[in-house]
């Protein structure tokens, strides 16, 4: 059983219904015994066989944020030196502004 839902100018009078799913149980039992296993493709674990995914995951994380903050730093001093691009950074307390 089920029910379905009608498009605007679309109205469908009867909106639920009622259906019986008929399962073959032979045609998936054998269907069932052609599957092959997935092969693994990458194994996470060590020597040891312990699980170190979260190892990875968190090593691949800093490395992309340490990559981050090396860009926006070298960004920064790129901008600093640049006559055209220094007054897009904002001037820090105590630093005279030129004009």
């Amino acid at each position: 059983m089920g029910s379905v839902a009608d498009n605007f100018g679309e109205e469908i009078d009867q909106k639920i219904f009622h259906a019986r799913i008929i399962v073959d149980n032979e045609k998936v039992a054998a269907e069932t015994k052609a599957y092959r296993k997935i092969p693994v493709i990458n194994e996470f674990k060590d020597a040891d066989g312990n699980d170190i995914m979260q190892q990875q995951i968190d090593r691949n994380y800093s490395r992309i944020k340490a990559d981050v903050l090396q860009i926006i730093e070298d960004e920064m001093e790129r901008i600093k030196t640049d006559p055209d691009l220094q007054h897009l950074i904002p001037k820090e307390d105590g630093e005279k502004k030129e004009e």
